[in-house]
């Protein structure tokens, strides 16, 4: 009852917000229910049943008064506010607030949305009270979701349908350790109510042409705190300098090419801790814990934002810690030509190391 209410007071104020306020968008109210996906055996234990949850999400939808909309095919912008039950006393539930995008194909009958903001937990790890709970170190999580809906707006008045299915991501980027972090994949179906009578026409106002621009030269530096898989270790500050060039295929895309140096000061904890508690590996606490890396990128642009993706590999590693290849992807925010703000995530496969905050500028 509780959750209920919370979901109804909070669709609420966000009808009667956006009908005084905003023209040209919509509520969906969307319920699904499924599986927690085994991406590793350590959870098995915290698998208990099958996750339901709802997502209520406010739409703002583009006609093309800027270019960039067209170009995305009018894509929608807004929040979503999530409820999950995870069906596990251990795990507790989790409540979450996104900003989303909605892309659309096939005549926008297939809508895929990507979202990211943070979620709170009701029950995170507890070395006494909870100490199965090894997915969720924090109360306060990141979460990622995608959802892939066939829809059909105005089937009767303003309402109209749609249906698909979800994947949603919890965890803290062992900003806290644990952090098995969780993943639902789902079935959802859902209800859309538009707040116009209409919708607008839409502008066709872009004409193509070829996009050229020189290589552009990149300068940042990143930083946060992560801990290591060890409980109780503690947090760490650490720093990234990371230098790259770039070259703009389109006004859509570029592709990178650069290099990352890597001052990890959990590492040092680390390795001091293995040398102590496994001698038989022979590792000697005086290894250096900076490691240097090269990397290969794309950055899709959208409007100021823009999504950074890059693929590295360690080309110093002087100590062995989840592989030698890593994974970053990203948000960043453009302010003027030149300098921008990242927000992103590092990981190893599957397994995260931490979130960068970053600021830079573009050469």
């Amino acid at each position: 009852m509780k959750q209920l209410l919370l979901l109804l007071c909070f669709l609420t104020s966000l009808m009667m917000y956006s009908q005084e306020t905003f023209k040209s968008s919509y509520v969906d109210v969307n319920y699904f229910q499924g599986n927690i996906a085994l991406h590793n055996n350590y959870i098995l234990h915290l698998i208990e049943g099958h996750p339901e949850g709802v997502i209520v999400s406010w739409n703002k939808k583009t006609f093309g008064q800027e270019d960039w909309q067209e170009g995305y095919n009018y894509p929608d912008y807004g929040a979503s506010f999530s409820y999950q039950n995870l069906k596990s006393e251990t795990l507790g539930n989790n409540y979450a607030l996104y900003a989303h995008y909605n892309f659309y194909f096939f005549k926008r009958h297939l809508m895929f949305r990507i979202g990211q903001g943070l979620a709170y937990n009701t029950n995170p790890y507890d070395k006494y009270d909870n100490y199965k709970n090894i997915a969720f170190g924090s109360t306060i999580l990141s979460s990622t979701y995608f959802m892939l809906n066939y829809k059909r707006e105005r089937i009767f008045d303003r309402f109209g349908l749609q249906a698909g299915v979800s994947l949603i991501h919890y965890s803290n980027a062992n900003v806290v350790a644990p952090n098995s972090s969780i993943n639902s994949v789902t079935l959802n179906v859902g209800l859309t109510y538009n707040l116009d009578d209409e919708d607008q026409e839409y502008k066709h106002t872009v004409v193509k042409e070829n996009f050229t621009q020189p290589i552009k030269y990149n300068f940042a530096f990143r930083s946060g705190v992560n801990e290591s898989d060890v409980i109780g270790m503690g947090q760490s500050a650490f720093y990234v300098l990371s230098a790259y060039a770039d070259k703009r295929l389109s006004k859509k895309s570029a592709v990178q090419f650069g290099t990352d140096i890597f001052f990890s000061n959990f590492l040092k904890d680390l390795i001091d801790y293995n040398a102590v508690a496994f001698p038989e590996n022979n590792i000697d606490p005086d290894t250096d814990y900076k490691r240097v890396g090269l990397f290969v990128g794309h950055e899709l642009f959208i409007n100021k934002m823009s999504v950074e993706s890059q693929v590295g590999y360690y080309v110093y590693y002087p100590f062995d810690f989840e592989g030698r290849t890593y994974l970053r992807i990203g948000l960043k925010r453009y302010f003027g030509e030149k300098w921008f703000a990242a927000l992103s995530l590092k990981t190893h496969g599957a397994k995260a190391e931490c979130v960068e905050f970053g600021v830079g500028i573009r050469l």
